[in-house]
């Protein structure tokens, strides 16, 4: 809780509002920023249905895999800090262009892998391209849309989670089947190419030539800062991290709501050998299912959350998107646990899909709730911390798959190693809530978000 010296003077002379870029324009920006999360996503979760070749070929255990699809979120946290940095003083827009072409020729790298520790390098790649995206994104929807009328671009942007795992999921169970009845396959300048590192190259390339779009676009003015706002003294680094500490627990409440979700998430990334292991599914009979459940709910999901969120607002609910946050939550803990139980696939996917509205929920809302409670001039840099936070603890959830797995369960038990993470990720912000509840009010009430 921020101490009495944070509060703005009462005296202060209010500062001049530019005006918001018009709709056309800001919902154009907001198109084109998530069809590179788009991208993002599917060069992001496109190696966990990859998992078993890529086992087999480098004779890999669980816990290796465990690793190597957390070595995406090890390194994405850790320079998101700098670019949260830079994205509040550079030009935001060219910072994307870069992060979209790199994280692209990393994906494309990872397909060339000769070994463990370049698989390894080339995933820490994907992460450091990627770590440019949502902080530059939400720091131009800030000043794109006024407060009441965020919610639905966060959650379009937001809805590139389940479109880029569901696209994933089709196009690498489609390159899967069709070259493994076809064999290996060649490309210029690549060579022979085995199904898995035909698919990672195949995606990688598309995402090199549409970095070049950005270099070519007009990005929002920044916004000055209110004087309801003014609750720090400057836009620094050490600034925003003094700001989060003086609001430590309200930040910690609310950031491990979201840390349970990536920690569910990324751990999924071990459900596709878990129904080959468990129930018989084939990686691309896994894929497709998923893919099509994921594009049929998933957008779908976040922008009926980020218009619910908006339309509360618009009613004085004060703390909306906080108790969209918590449906969520309550949705997504015990749904990602119970189908590792289920007696059938069929039975398992059905509840799985439930959770795939919970993790949408959050998914959807968090960030929405983290403007709120942040001031303008710093916005970039928390929202970067925040996505180190998420990403590092949500790294923790394929790392314990992995663990438990291979040293308590057994591999051939993959599933309860997966049921476990929600189980032992959900209890501390569970058990916090009210806490954080009562914090993120009094938060809003002194940045005078309530009254917006």
């Amino acid at each position: 809780m921020a101490s009495q010296t944070d509060q703005p003077q009462a005296d202060a002379p209010a500062v001049p509002a530019k005006p918001y870029p018009s709709a056309a324009a800001g919902w154009f920006l907001v198109v084109m920023l998530t069809i590179a999360y788009i991208f993002s996503f599917v060069d992001r979760y496109i190696l966990g249905l990859l998992i078993e070749p890529i086992k087999a070929e480098f004779d890999l255990s669980d816990r290796q895999i465990g690793w190597l699809l957390s070595a995406f979120t090890l390194v994405y946290g850790f320079v998101g800090i700098f670019m949260g940095w830079l994205i509040d003083r550079g030009k935001r827009i060219w910072i994307v262009s870069v992060g979209v072409a790199l994280w692209s020729a990393a994906t494309v790298a990872t397909g060339m892998a000769k070994n463990f520790f370049q698989l390894f390098a080339a995933r820490m790649g994907v992460g450091v391209g990627e770590a440019t995206l949502s902080p530059a994104t939400f720091s131009m929807i800030g000043d794109s849309f006024p407060t009441e009328k965020r919610g639905k671009p966060i959650a379009f942007y937001s809805s590139a989670l389940p479109i880029g795992a569901g696209l994933a999921s089709l196009l690498s169970g489609a390159i899967i089947a069709w070259t493994a009845a076809s064999g290996s396959q060649s490309l210029p300048f690549f060579g022979e190419l085995s199904p898995w590192r035909f698919t990672l190259v195949i995606v990688g390339l598309p995402g090199m030539i549409f970095a070049l779009f950005f270099l070519f676009m007009k990005e929002p003015a920044r916004r000055p800062v209110a004087a309801s706002e003014d609750v720090i003294s400057g836009s620094g680094f050490f600034d925003a991290l003094k700001y989060i500490w003086r609001n430590r627990m309200l930040y910690i409440g609310f950031v491990l709501i979201i840390c349970t979700m990536t920690t569910i998430a990324y751990s999924q990334g071990f459900l596709a050998p878990t129904f080959e292991r468990t129930w018989g599914w084939s990686a691309q009979k896994y894929a497709f299912v998923n893919g099509v459940a994921l594009l049929i709910i998933g957008p779908a999901n976040m922008m009926i959350m980020g218009t619910i969120s908006d339309w509360w607002t618009k009613k004085g609910v004060q703390d909306a998107s906080l108790r969209i946050l918590y449906i969520g939550f309550f949705i997504m803990v015990p749904t990602a646990a119970i189908p590792l139980f289920m007696p059938s696939a069929e039975l398992a996917f059905a509840i799985l899909c439930i959770n795939t509205i919970g993790i949408g929920i959050v998914s959807a809302i968090g960030v929405t709730s983290l403007l709120v409670i942040t001031p303008a001039q710093i916005r970039g840099q928390v929202v970067a911390l925040y996505y180190l936070a998420i990403s590092w603890f949500g790294s923790l959830g394929p790392i314990a798959v992995g663990e438990l797995s291979s040293s308590v369960f057994g591999e051939d038990n993959l599933r309860y190693a997966v049921a476990a993470v929600p189980l032992i990720f959900g209890v501390v912000p569970f058990l916090m809530m009210p806490v954080t509840r009562r914090l993120y009010r009094e938060q809003m009430v002194r940045l005078g978000a309530a009254s917006e």
